[in-house]
């Protein structure tokens, strides 16, 4: 009978990629091989691996989980499992493992048997017998390098990658949506599109914007910003560095660890680059004196944070180093939490809708209750913050689930996840609710009767960063932007020179009216003109020529439908208004 546990079939199948890749070549080192979302994966040191070595380390673990290899876990003690890794299957990884398990006091460990074929240091969750696994359902997908435990300061290991499903039909299917995905990235799209760039000259993770990229970026901030101060929030400007001792005060020194390396600006003075912006929104709210009355105050920024992110965890725009955030914080009284997080509700449903984005869900972030010294913060605050947040997404009745252990150091969240074109889930918004920083800074406001009072504030980020923000944006349209937020809207395509001049009166007029026009003067046919205009995903391609000119009008082709005959310019540029309006207005 088949197992139905997909977890432990995905972790048998990184067992028996192990198997077959010490068989087929002994002297590797085994790291570890958990299982991942649709897969698993394995570390291995002492070996190199390329993807045309997969067919042959697939077939090899088809037969043996044809065998009948039982699965087998017993105890042992960790003076027992470190003699075996030494002598009988050298293994320094293992070792490793096993030397840090005793130190946190463990006295025993698991080794999971695979028949006589396989043994393995391992936790367990396994199927009983690798004749039960769905050997047509897992395919071995690519190698990537791994550091030995995620740290640069250790040795560089071979992972090889795998999917694994019940059943061949969702493999076939997961399949087929990564073919789409790879259409889909937007590190493709980005250069295709001329959007974005990252050199080595400039560094890993700091994208540089085209002007494309930049006017897509423009539109999609200038949005954010416009929606803000409709709803009383108000700009500020901050700074890009600091002095140390302001992290010191927030305790970001003593939790974040991606600050990059401090900079020796004056003698006996650490200044580092912002990788948030919290700190500075509350010292300038000490500036000045709050009152009661004044309260909220809704204060936000759009600037760029920079945090040293280990070069193998940089993925074009969703994992840089160099991150703009639609910043927000709301300095507020305790009974104005209500209405001010449900504001931010508010804007964050108008934002996904305007973006084209319909499916989400919130994780309520709460604290890993195991593990309290990773937090700061008062217990009564964090039990009172936590309940408050859930309160306000079950009233609304959204999709959400608890996720413990994801809250900020500083205070419980609301975290959003939405789905893409292809059901992917990413994360985007945020809201915090902190009871903690303003005590640590001393925030202050005077109450009604004159006496001093302590403000909440709320941390809050709609877009998320603007860079990740584009990356799945990219993604969700295949590069196909709907008419209001392509950064070229309409490209006018003339004939030949002859008709260029009439090509810029033409661009002239729609330009007046803020539409964004590229007139193509290259000397190029225009079948060429027409194809790169479609692999631009350019919405409108207007051709003039000599029936055009005489008869002032524009020969118009849209994406995806093809030709749509002659239009005279007042009937063009109606049907692009009438078409922006009813995007902006859905």
């Amino acid at each position: 009978m088949q197992p139905t546990n997909i977890e432990h079939i995905r972790h048998s199948f990184a067992h028996l990629l192990a198997a077959a890749v010490k068989k087929l070549y002994p002297k590797a080192k085994l790291g570890i091989g958990p299982v991942i979302e649709n897969g698993f994966y394995y570390d291995f040191g002492n070996i190199r691996l390329t993807d045309e070595d997969l067919p042959k380390i697939e077939e090899e673990m088809r037969k043996i989980g044809q065998e009948n290899n039982v699965f087998q876990k017993e105890l042992w003690t960790p003076l027992k499992a470190t003699a075996y890794f030494t002598k009988k299957d050298p293994q320094p990884y293992k070792r490793e493992l096993v030397k840090d398990l005793k130190k946190e006091g463990t006295k025993k460990v698991g080794m999971v048997a695979m028949g006589k074929v396989f043994l393995d240091l391992c936790r367990g969750g396994h199927v009983k017998n690798t004749r039960e696994l769905p050997l047509d359902a897992f395919k071995l997908t690519r190698v990537a390098g791994a550091y030995w435990r995620g740290s640069e300061k250790n040795p560089m290991l071979t992972r090889v990658y795998g999917l694994a499903f019940s059943t061949r039909k969702e493999l076939e299917s997961h399949i087929a949506i990564l073919k789409e995905a790879e259409k889909r990235d937007h590190r493709k799209l980005g250069k295709e599109l001329e959007l974005f760039a990252i050199a080595e000259d400039v560094g890993p993770g700091l994208p540089m914007f085209y002007p494309k990229g930049a006017i897509l970026r423009r539109i999609v901030e200038d949005y954010i910003v416009e929606l803000q101060e409709r709803k009383g929030y108000k700009p500020i400007w901050i700074p890009h560095i600091t002095k140390g001792e302001l992290y010191k005060t927030s305790g970001h020194l003593d939790k974040f660890d991606a600050l990059y390396p401090p900079m020796k600006l004056e003698s006996e003075t650490n200044y580092y680059l912002k990788p948030m912006n919290c700190p500075h929104f509350m010292v300038l709210y000490k500036t000045i004196g709050h009152s009661y009355r004044d309260l909220p105050v809704r204060w936000t920024s759009t600037t760029t944070n920079y945090r040293y992110e280990k070069s193998g965890e940089l993925f074009g725009l969703t994992r840089v180093r160099a991150l703009t955030q639609d910043d927000c914080h709301v300095f507020l009284r305790q009974d104005q939490i209500a209405q001010e997080i449900n504001l931010m509700l508010d804007m964050i449903q108008e934002t996904y809708a305007k973006f084209g984005f319909k499916d989400f869900w919130v994780r309520v972030s709460t604290r890993d209750p195991k593990i309290k010294k990773k937090y700061i913060g008062d217990e009564k605050i964090w039990n009172e913050s936590e309940k408050a947040l859930s309160r306000l997404i079950e009233k609304r009745g959204w999709k959400h689930q608890i996720g413990e252990g994801e809250a900020a150091f500083y205070g419980p969240k609301l975290d959003f996840l939405l789905k893409d074109a292809l059901g992917r889930e990413w994360q985007l918004s945020t809201i915090q609710l902190d009871m903690n920083l303003p005590g640590r800074f001393k925030l202050e406001y005077t109450d009604e009767k004159g006496e001093k009072q302590q403000p909440i504030v709320l941390h809050r980020a709609i877009l998320g960063s603007t860079e990740r923000f584009l990356g799945i944006l990219i993604e969700h349209y295949a590069g196909a932007f709907p008419l209001w937020l392509a950064p070229e809207q309409i490209w006018i395509l003339p004939l030949s020179d002859k008709f260029a001049a009439y090509a810029r009166e033409i661009a002239q007029a729609l330009v007046g009216t803020a539409l964004r026009v590229v007139v193509r003067e290259e000397n190029e046919t225009l079948g060429k003109k027409i194809r790169e205009g479609e692999l631009q995903k350019i919405p409108y391609l207007l051709i003039v020529g000599e029936r055009e000119t005489q008869s002032n009008t524009v020969s118009v082709r849209a994406r995806g439908k093809g030709d749509l005959g002659q239009m005279n310019i007042a009937e063009f540029l109606k049907k692009v208004e009438d078409e922006i309006k009813m995007q902006i207005n859905k």
